[in-house]
């Protein structure tokens, strides 16, 4: 249950790219994750199901019998061996002088290859009722169990009491154990032994339905005579006293292979098997002990193919569950240190930007500055931004460059009357726009505003003062939600202060900034003309921008106290667009400056922290989410609820206490962290999607055609914290 933030804070309007791009097959995407994420769930559900809804336990844990009335007679007095339990009921006694030793609850890879050595060298044949689950764990030992001549019968499948489950059920656990026999040992058989029965007299009316089913279904069940009780552990003598019979009658002995140590019952049959030689009883499989004919059969190639897919399909299973484990707690383990690492640089970065004022920014800058407001159909929004921008207490020099509106957003700028530079052209994207806008600029430093954000009014005079030291190239402000009353808005309202603020301290202390959002952000105007400006080669061109910037030598760094309002998505559909392309023109700036990485000084910091960053917890970690909450679910049904539900709310809680830090830092009231349980539950899956199916997008080599988020004027009517 791992939560990364999400990419940094970045533009509104994207490009309409001129290049051709293919349309994303949104449909194969997601039809894929559908077939991946079903496929999963069944693979835990069945491996669940098997390992952890049942299991061996002793034979006594089942309580007390119940009614008899319905167990026919001739079955309650008769022989150990019942068939057509279903139809008409008959029984088969072992013959005189004759001892069946069945073995219960194997495969086990310790004691069962013991137990056929001490047959081995006693010349005797046994039957073995195992468990279909050991079986599928094991499948070489029910292989060598018929490949020495042993009988092999059913024991369910997660030795449940048959008798407390639903038909159904019961028909699973048979059918399932009989194709892992079939896959294992190539083998069919008809007999069965349901867990925890004994002798005929113990049958109760719930029991005997269980026959009556099995029965049905070809189904042969063995009882016992002597119960040796070895499951007790009592010790080889008493082992001894309780697996030997008193006369000559023939019986069927029950002693176990497997559900614990089972040396004592090593022992004893080491014992035992010579002892009653010497008395003259002779040994024999079930199926001879009482003259029944073939019980076991060679399986069918189709009944084999399906055993074996089954076996494969189960330990493959054991498998993902052990490496989602691993994946769970490096997940977690991840989180947390991202934690700790986070918030100690925060708290570092707040100390060291107070001295760094106090030093490189002893000498205010005061020179004035050119704000670029790119808009494109940003009527609701752009009188309030050019309005909030006049009043500043900075002097600056206003330019709107309108990218081909159809919503007369120009022509609203002009009606205003105000000292503001209109420049209109034909639509070709916001880089283009942006460009425009620096061609004109008169001032050396360039802050860059998105047309539907407002400043406050020390907004400009506030993130320009790190130009004061002669190495910062870009500057990054605070974006803060202005329409944070709803949910959704209290939700990103959170994620804007705890994940992309806290991020951008710890960018800044280790000298690898991303990104210098579009809704507020300044620069050197000398510094983009180098790089030939503003590049549309991705759909994030102010990620694509700051990290140019960091490979041509430029500091970034953030001054938290430079507040811009911008507005946020206000439905699930608009906050999906925009942050899919976000995401997406991420993946594409990180592929462009992938040679960061093995470059040296300000270049080498960017390609192996930030972008080693980037990867690791806005890629990996969200590409690995849904897996990491599926396994949960899987904990929480079959596995410690409440060891699952602690490290959930051990998480929460941390997610908590960095929200307060963060809020803290921010100066903001921290009210709406009451929401995050619930942001768990919706906004972190959706943002983890946003990655799934961007990842698949990049991947595949599909183009993302630009999309708009529709504008309400928020910053009109909300309060601002």
């Amino acid at each position: 249950m791992s939560q990364a933030p999400y990419v940094t804070n970045r533009h509104r309007n994207a490009p309409r790219s001129r290049r051709r791009t293919r349309q994303i097959t949104s449909r194969t995407h997601w039809l894929l994750l559908s077939v991946l994420g079903v496929t999963l769930s069944a693979v835990l559900l069945l491996q669940g199901y098997t390992h952890h809804m049942f299991g061996i336990t002793s034979d006594d844990v089942t309580g007390a019998k119940g009614r008899n009335n319905l167990v026919p007679g001739q079955v309650t007095h008769g022989g150990p061996v019942i068939a057509s339990a279903a139809v008409s009921p008959h029984t088969a006694r072992v013959k005189a002088r004759t001892i069946a030793l069945t073995f219960d609850d194997g495969p086990d890879p310790t004691w069962t290859p013991r137990i056929l050595d001490v047959l081995r060298r006693n010349h005797v044949h046994a039957t073995f009722f195992v468990v279909g689950s050991q079986v599928v764990a094991h499948p070489e030992l029910a292989h060598r169990i018929v490949a020495e001549g042993h009988q092999i019968g059913i024991h369910t499948f997660t030795h449940p009491d048959l008798a407390h489950l639903a038909p159904w059920q019961r028909s699973l656990e048979l059918r399932e154990t009989q194709m892992a026999v079939a896959g294992a040992a190539g083998v069919t058989t008809a007999l069965l032994r349901p867990p925890y029965s004994s002798k005929n007299d113990a049958l109760d009316n719930a029991d005997w339905s269980v026959l009556e089913q099995a029965g049905a279904a070809g189904y042969v069940t063995v009882l016992t005579t002597r119960d040796a009780e070895d499951w007790q552990r009592p010790g080889v003598e008493r082992i001894l006293a309780r697996a030997t019979p008193h006369g000559a009658g023939g019986q069927i002995v029950l002693m176990h292979d497997a559900g614990g140590d089972r040396s004592q019952t090593v022992a004893a049959l080491t014992s035992l098997v010579p002892r009653l030689k010497a008395r003259g009883f002779k040994f024999a499989t079930v199926s001879d002990a009482v003259g029944m004919t073939a019980p076991v059969r060679p399986a069918g190639l189709g009944d084999h193919l399906q055993g074996l897919a089954l076996i494969k399909a189960l330990r493959g299973g054991d498998r993902i569950v052990r490496l989602l484990g691993l994946l769970m707690y490096a997940a977690g383990a991840i989180s947390v240190l991202r934690a700790v690492v986070v918030l100690i640089a925060a708290r570092r970065h707040r100390r060291l930007r107070t001295r760094r004022r106090a030093r490189a920014w002893a000498t205010p800058v005061t020179e004035p500055v050119s704000v670029i407001v790119p808009a494109y159909n940003e009527s609701a929004g752009i009188e309030a931004a050019v309005r909030s921008l006049l009043a500043s207490d900075h002097p600056v020099e206003i330019i709107v460059v309108d990218d081909g509106s159809t919503d007369g957003t120009a022509d609203l700028v002009d009606s205003l009357h105000l000292p503001v530079r209109v420049i209109r052209q034909e639509n070709a994207g916001k880089p283009a726009a942006l460009n425009t806008g620096l061609a004109v600029a008169t001032c050396d430093l360039v802050v860059m505003v998105d047309g539907d954000t407002v400043f406050q009014p020390d907004t400009v005079r506030t993130i320009v003062q790190p130009f004061a030291d002669p190495r910062v190239g870009a500057v990054s402000g605070n974006a803060k939600v202005v329409n944070r009353g709803g949910l959704l808005g209290r939700w990103q309202h959170i994620e804007y202060v705890v994940g992309f603020n806290l991020d951008r301290r710890l960018f800044d202390l280790a000298e690898c900034m991303p990104t210098v959002p579009g809704a507020v952000g300044a620069f050197r105007r000398r510094a983009l003309l180098d790089l030939g400006g503003v590049s549309d080669v991705t759909l994030a061109e102010d990620t694509d921008l700051t990290m140019a910037l960091c490979r041509n030598g430029w500091r970034v760094v953030y001054e938290e106290g430079a507040k811009a309002w911008t507005e946020a998505p206000a439905s699930l559909n608009a906050l999906w667009r925009q942050r899919y392309r976000w995401c997406y023109g991420t993946l594409q700036a990180m592929w462009k400056h992938r040679g960061a990485l093995v470059q040296r000084g300000a270049a080498g910091k960017l390609g192996r922290r930030g972008l080693t960053y980037l990867l690791l917890f806005q890629v990996l970690l969200p590409l690995l989410a849904p897996v990491v909450d599926i396994f949960a679910l899987y904990g929480l049904i079959f596995l410690d609820p409440v060891r699952i539900l602690g490290l959930w709310l051990a998480f929460l809680l941390l997610q908590f206490l960095m929200g307060l830090y963060a809020f803290r830092l921010d100066g903001e009231r921290p009210g709406p962290l009451w929401s995050l349980p619930l942001q768990q539950f919706v906004y972190r899956q959706l943002m983890y999607l946003v990655v799934i199916q961007s990842v698949f997008t990049a991947v595949s080599g599909s183009g993302l055609r630009w999309q708009r988020m529709e504008r309400y004027g928020s910053h009109l009517v909300s309060a601002r914290g």
